[in-house]
């Protein structure tokens, strides 16, 4: 109270009206952006989705592909939870390192302090195709699965899982 405060602000304007949303960041504001990109998704169920899910949970089930997650929000329903998953994989590799950021996964394996088990996990989902981002996101899943101490083979099993569910 009685402090200065920045807010990042979406003006929409139409012929009729013109709309100003006020976010507390930058990265909302464009979560805000990226979900109005998806077909189906207008500024009503953009703001559903960030009411009720986090930006590094939305980055995380975008990431895992979990589109029940994503469903959740009300006013969206499976097909629009499938669409925002699958349409956003690929344009939001940012937003998804900064949930495995969140996590801490991500940072842990560039500084070299994640055990040798995750980084290999890791790498061997990568090798197999997968982007480094959902990667950390399936290996972290599994990893609160199996728990901190478990090899890589283990981590690597439920990482595939976690990718494939």
């Amino acid at each position: 109270m009685g402090e200065a405060v920045s807010i990042a602000i979406e003006t929409h304007v139409r012929e009729t009206e013109i709309k100003l949303f006020g976010f507390s960041d930058d990265l909302e504001r464009d979560w805000f952006r990226l979900l109005q990109s998806v077909q189906g998704v207008g500024a009503k169920v953009a703001l559903a989705i960030q009411s009720t899910l986090s930006a590094g949970d939305l980055a995380s089930a975008i990431a895992l592909q979990d589109k029940a997650m994503v469903a959740r929000a009300p006013g969206v329903g499976p097909k629009v939870a499938q669409r925002i998953v699958s349409e956003l994989k690929d344009k939001a590799p940012a937003y998804s390192g900064a949930a495995a950021n969140e996590m801490g996964l991500a940072a842990d394996i560039g500084d070299g302090v994640a055990s040798s088990a995750v980084q290999d996990a890791v790498s061997a989902l990568g090798n197999l195709g997968y982007s480094s981002q959902q990667a950390a996101g399936a290996v972290s899943a599994a990893l609160k699965k199996a728990g901190e101490d478990a090899d890589s083979a283990a981590l690597i099993r439920l990482g595939l899982k976690e990718l494939a569910g």
